[in-house]
């Protein structure tokens, strides 16, 4: 639809607003006749009907949408789901609701049922009881009995597009001081370093509630809300006609929960202005992207960029001021850590090829910083660092580490920061920092409020984010005398 809006200078300009039915439209056809331009093999010719087949066997919880697909359907269509990402992710959810009403699995799932499961069949069985088989109003309100989102079982995620079409890494990153007002609502992709992350708890999707005096139950879709107000009085037309205002009582079991988790993500160190503080966003991750990262990783995450409200006596004090937070989409971790790599055929042969070399110690030596000459062997010991000893645990339980400890002295300008930063970003877990101005909280750990559950809890410094990684400190000497517990450690 088309309105017409006056300005303060009297000029009436048209504004063109999104039909959503028609996109809702656009969706299905998307997700049923896209094919991959890119794919040449066309292995996967209709990926997101492939998808769609996979949440009806069980085997999948996730439905990725790559807004890079989403371009080469319809690039208008991609430019407002980028703009206004949470309307879009309903849509999308929607569409892939009614698809999956005619798309039987193709194993076996009747032992994967869960307690929604039984309580649909349940309520399905007692409708069907009591109501007519011949009246086609009681079937279609058996079809609406339940909310969308309480026999969902997938979530929608909306992935930006990169500067490849082919996929992969191609990630333009936004720095945390370029979010700002004009991003409200869209998706972004933001990159930085995971500083404290959140015990993991159920958040309420859609509440079930039972009236005590008829047995009616109500649900109650919160949905992207991150508080709601409960019902308090039955709606059902047998305690509104006979005025019972019956008392509704929540059901645990019969409400869906879905895990949720908060990270805070800070700015890396190269994209903070000399003399400024590393800013810091709220990041919160739901479903099946909880538990994904560690404090200390680098990682760009993709999501939209929404306000938060403030409640309570912060309300009163912020004013119309709003908190902001970002919803996360998609996590990509740019390091992995020794227990998650896989070696591939191309790294094995690497390997062979090394071992089988006489000078093999030497030249990984030499590969350290190539851009400094000499220094064969510092390069040597940092090696020998970077790969450690072997740790053994003695007869009676003793443990003894195989960590090696570097101390680097040396004259101004010898190349000893260059080593260190090479060496941090080398290590598939490295944190660098300097003593000169980090105090012993940024070295070891702060105590801080959870802002979720306003508990006290540990913020890591650089030694606890470095945990079976490198931690480099340059200037350690410069570490004030305040702080000698800090020196004492080492």
């Amino acid at each position: 639809p088309t309105t017409h809006r006056t300005m303060d200078d009297g000029v009436s300009t048209a504004v063109d607003y999104p039909k959503y039915a028609e996109d809702l439209e656009k969706v299905v056809q998307f997700i049923t006749q896209f094919q991959d331009a890119y794919d040449l093999d066309k292995s996967a010719a209709y990926k997101y009907k492939e998808a769609l087949q996979a949440i009806a066997n069980r085997e999948s919880k996730v439905f990725r949408v790559e807004l890079d697909d989403l371009a080469q359907f319809d690039d208008q269509l991609t430019e407002r789901a980028e703009e206004n990402a949470q309307r879009y992710v309903r849509l999308f959810e929607s569409a892939a609701d009614d698809l999956l009403d005619s798309i039987e699995p193709t194993v076996d799932v009747s032992g994967m049922d869960d307690v929604l499961d039984v309580l649909h069949r349940q309520r399905v069985a007692q409708v069907q009881q009591s109501a007519d088989p011949d009246d086609d109003a009681t079937q279609a309100d058996m079809a609406k009995m339940f909310p969308a989102a309480l026999i969902r079982r997938f979530e929608v995620r909306l992935i930006p597009p990169t500067a490849d079409p082919n996929g992969g890494k191609g990630l333009k990153t936004v720095p945390l001081r370029e979010v700002k007002a004009q991003h409200i609502g869209g998706l972004v992709r933001v990159g930085g370093i995971v500083t404290r992350i959140s015990d993991v708890k159920p958040l309420i999707e859609v509440a079930t509630y039972t009236c005590d005096t008829c047995g009616f139950e109500i649900y109650q879709e919160v949905g992207f809300k991150q508080q709601f107000t409960p019902i308090a009085e039955c709606p059902s037309a047998h305690c509104v006609e006979n005025r019972m205002k019956g008392k509704l009582f929540m059901q645990t079991r019969g409400s869906k929960f879905v895990k949720y988790q908060e990270l805070k993500l800070q700015e890396l160190p190269d994209q903070v202005p000399v003399g400024h503080i590393p800013r810091s966003l709220t990041v919160t991750c739901r479903g099946e992207l909880t538990r994904c990262v560690t404090p200390g990783e680098r990682v760009t995450i993709c999501g939209i960029f929404l306000p938060k409200r403030y409640t309570g006596f912060r309300a009163i004090r912020a004013g119309l001021i709003a908190d902001t937070y970002l919803e996360a989409s998609d996590v990509f971790k740019h390091k992995e850590s020794y227990s998650e790599m896989e070696a591939d055929d191309e790294m094995n042969a690497a390997i062979d090829e090394a071992a089988a070399r006489p000078d093999v110690y030497t030249h990984l030596a030499k590969s350290i910083a190539p851009e400094i000459y000499g220094h064969e062997d510092v390069k040597k010991a940092l090696l020998l660092m970077l790969v450690g000893g072997s740790t053994r645990t003695l007869s009676d339980g003793m443990r003894i580490r195989g960590d090696i400890n570097i101390c680097l002295m040396g004259d101004p300008g010898v190349a000893k920061s260059q080593l260190l930063k090479y060496v941090s970003t080398v290590s598939p877990r490295g944190v660098y920092t300097t003593g000169k101005g980090s105090s012993g909280v940024g070295l070891t750990a702060a105590v801080t409020k959870d802002p979720v559950t306003g508990d006290m809890a540990l913020e890591g410094g650089a030694l606890v984010l470095a945990d079976r990684g490198i931690c480099c400190i340059d200037e350690f000497d410069k570490v004030r005398v305040q702080y000698r517990a800090v020196r004492a450690v080492h």
